[in-house]
């Protein structure tokens, strides 16, 4: 999880909250889109804090809009209990009509399927949500990943030993 915390303990603009790095893994990134997020109040205090869980959420889409489900939000733990909100709830995701379209075209015609891999604060301050237009990889494909990334990791030790 990438983040950078201020002494406060809290996130400021430009920086990732959450990320969600086996997605990469499992999935042939093929298009990714910026999508905001409709919050409450204490979701955004949390999220400022740094406490999301984004590795259990799935997008899927819900009366011709497009939704995040399961994202783990924790409580914002000095707002008192009727300010609260429900951790894990369905939260709608703002895009324009042309970007769902492609997404919900996508998904219907060629079989993918819609990923999230980041939350993060955009330089204006607003919660943004990167999700990705994906293929599921194969388990042969996700071992010629693996095979990459340790030759890369291989490559640099031997070079780095040569200086």
């Amino acid at each position: 999880m990438a983040k950078k915390v201020k002494k406060s303990g809290m996130i400021s603009t430009d920086q990732t909250v959450a990320e969600n790095k086996k997605a990469r893994f499992d999935y042939e990134i093929l298009d990714s889109f910026e999508a905001g997020i409709m919050l409450k109040g204490t979701e955004v205090k949390s999220l400022r804090l740094g406490q999301c869980s984004i590795k259990e959420s799935y997008v899927g889409t819900k009366d011709g809009e497009i939704w995040i489900f399961n994202l783990n939000i924790s409580e914002y733990s000095q707002a008192p209990e009727h300010l609260q909100h429900h951790t894990t709830r369905p939260r709608k995701l703002l895009l324009h009509k042309r970007e769902i379209g492609k997404i919900m075209g996508a998904i219907a015609k060629q079989g993918m399927t819609m990923v999230a891999t980041k939350i993060y604060f955009n330089k204006h301050g607003k919660v943004k949500l990167e999700i990705a237009l994906a293929k599921g990889k194969k388990q042969h494909d996700k071992r010629q990943t693996e095979k990459k990334r340790d030759w890369g990791k291989q490559k640099q030790r031997l070079l780095k030993s040569r200086d």
